[in-house]
C-alpha cells in the first residue's frame, strides 16, 4: 500500500486551513502531510486507518492526527449521507506560535501527543462535532480564536483513546518528502495545462527512465495514471458547482471530450452525465 504525500495549498498565512465537508467516499486515500489534522465525520461506520492502527467506527468518528502520519480518509467507501470537517494546523503553529505562550502549553502538549493519533469519545466528541460544523459560517477572526479554543477544549478531555503505543514515525526521508511535494505542487498548479513526463523527470533532476521508476515506486501508479486521477478529481469539483461537461472537461487539461469522458469512466466507474445525475441533479 502506497502513501501519497498531500500539499495543501496555503490559502492564507492563518495557521488554520479548514475543508467543509469533502467528500472523498469514491477515493482510497493513503497519505500524509506535515499539517496536524482533526478530523470529524457524522453519518457514516466505516474504517478508522491512522499509521499502524486499523479499527472501526460507529456513527461518528473525532481524530487527532500528528504531523506526517499516513492515514486513509475516514469516509472511504461510504455510502450513507454523512458529513464530515476536516481542521489542518501548520506545524510552525506549534514550533513558532504556541511554544512562546505559556498559557497555551497544554494545546502544546496536545500537539505533542498526536504523534500517537488520538481518538475523542463521549461528550467531548459530541460537543466537539457541533463545533467543528459551525466553523464555516465564522469570521476569519472568529474562525481562528473558536479553531484555538477547540484544540483547548481537547487539551482538557480525558475521554480519549491513543491509538498508537509509541510515536509514529513515518519511513519517508526529509529529502524524499521534499520531492514528492515538489512534484504535487506542480500537479496542483499546472494540471489545466499539459504536464509532460520529461519536464517533471527534470524538476527531480532524474532521466525519464528513472523518473518513471522513482514515481511508481513512490506512488504505487505511473505519474500519467496519477495526473489523470487528480485532474478527474478537480472535474467532479467543478461538476459539482454546475459546470457543464464540456467546461469542466477543458478546465481540468483534457483537450479531447472523448478521452475527458473515458477517463472519467475509468477512474470512477460511471461517466461524467452519470455523475451529475447522482450528486447533482437529485440535491
Amino acid at each position: 500500500m502506497k502513501i501519497q504525500l498531500e500539499t495543501i495549498s496555503p490559502a492564507s498565512k492563518s495557521p488554520f486551513q479548514l475543508l467543509h465537508d469533502p467528500k472523498l467516499n469514491h477515493l482510497f486515500y493513503w497519505h500524509f502531510h506535515p499539517e496536524f489534522e482533526l478530523v470529524y465525520i457524522e453519518g457514516a461506520s466505516a474504517t478508522r486507518h491512522v499509521g499502524n492502527h486499523i479499527s472501526q467506527f460507529t456513527d461518528s468518528d473525532l481524530v487527532l492526527i500528528g504531523s506526517n502520519i499516513p492515514h486513509l480518509n475516514f469516509d472511504h467507501g461510504v455510502t450513507t449521507t454523512y458529513r464530515k470537517e476536516v481542521l489542518h494546523i501548520k506545524p510552525s503553529f506549534k514550533k513558532e506560535f504556541i511554544s512562546e505562550i505559556p498559557e497555551l502549553q497544554s494545546i502544546e502538549r496536545l500537539l505533542e501527543l498526536s504523534k500517537y493519533g488520538i481518538a475523542f469519545l463521549g461528550e467531548t466528541k459530541k460537543e466537539l462535532g457541533i463545533l467543528l460544523k459551525g466553523l464555516h459560517l465564522l469570521a476569519p477572526f472568529d474562525f481562528f480564536i473558536q479553531s484555538i479554543a477547540i484544540l483547548k477544549k481537547l487539551a482538557q478531555s480525558t475521554e480519549f483513546e491513543l491509538l498508537h503505543t509509541k510515536p509514529y514515525i513515518n519511513k519517508y526521508s526529509q529529502k524524499e518528502q521534499e520531492r514528492i511535494r515538489e512534484i504535487y505542487a506542480l500537479i496542483d498548479e499546472r494540471y489545466q495545462g499539459k504536464i509532460t513526463i520529461d519536464e517533471v523527470a527534470q524538476l527531480c533532476n532524474l532521466t525519464k527512465p528513472a523518473f518513471c521508476r522513482y514515481f511508481k515506486k513512490a506512488t504505487g501508479t505511473t505519474f500519467v495514471s496519477f495526473l489523470n486521477q487528480y485532474r478527474i478529481s478537480q472535474a467532479k469539483r467543478l461538476l459539482l458547482m454546475g459546470k457543464n461537461i464540456s467546461e469542466t472537461c477543458y478546465e481540468c487539461g483534457f483537450d479531447s471530450l472523448s478521452y475527458f469522458n473515458r477517463t472519467f469512466k475509468k477512474v470512477t466507474d460511471e461517466n461524467p452525465s452519470e455523475f451529475i445525475s447522482r450528486h447533482v441533479n437529485f440535491k
